[in-house]
């Protein structure tokens, strides 16, 4: 694989996602910021935040399945979060761990989270960007 998480001493070890990636590839991915919706273009899970996470994460692995990648290949994430107040961490998380059952893998790339007044689409309630190197 192109990618190494690390946790170094000294730094938090976070469930989540790890504090360190080393990227060996050879060709860089940028995944454009993607929003809960379906190949349609239709919200999926309005109100829910849980399930637009959920969403995000099966819409980057779509992107990267396109290119021959996967969660493995993601170097780092940046996760956009309408209105975030730490409250909002639990449906956070239960979205990715539904994410990473449904697809099989544990998605913990470095990451980063903003919040954000709002997004391009009033329904929308998370947007995640992805970078990848793949070999």
């Amino acid at each position: 694989m192109a990618i190494t998480l690390v946790n170094p001493s000294g730094l938090p070890e976070v469930d989540v996602y790890r504090q360190v990636s080393i990227a060996t590839g050879s060709k860089q991915v940028f995944i454009a910021g993607q929003v809960s919706w379906d190949a349609d273009g239709r919200t999926v899970g309005a109100g829910d935040l849980a399930a637009q996470v959920e969403r995000c994460y099966l819409n980057i692995s779509t992107a990267l399945a396109e290119i021959d990648g996967s969660f493995a290949d993601v170097a780092k994430l940046t996760v956009y979060v309408v209105d975030w107040t730490p409250d909002k961490m639990p449906p956070l998380l239960e979205g990715i761990s539904r994410a990473a059952a449904e697809l099989g893998v544990a998605p913990v790339p470095p990451a980063t989270l903003i919040g954000v007044a709002a997004l391009s689409v009033p329904d929308h309630l998370v947007e995640i960007e992805a970078t990848a190197v793949i070999d």
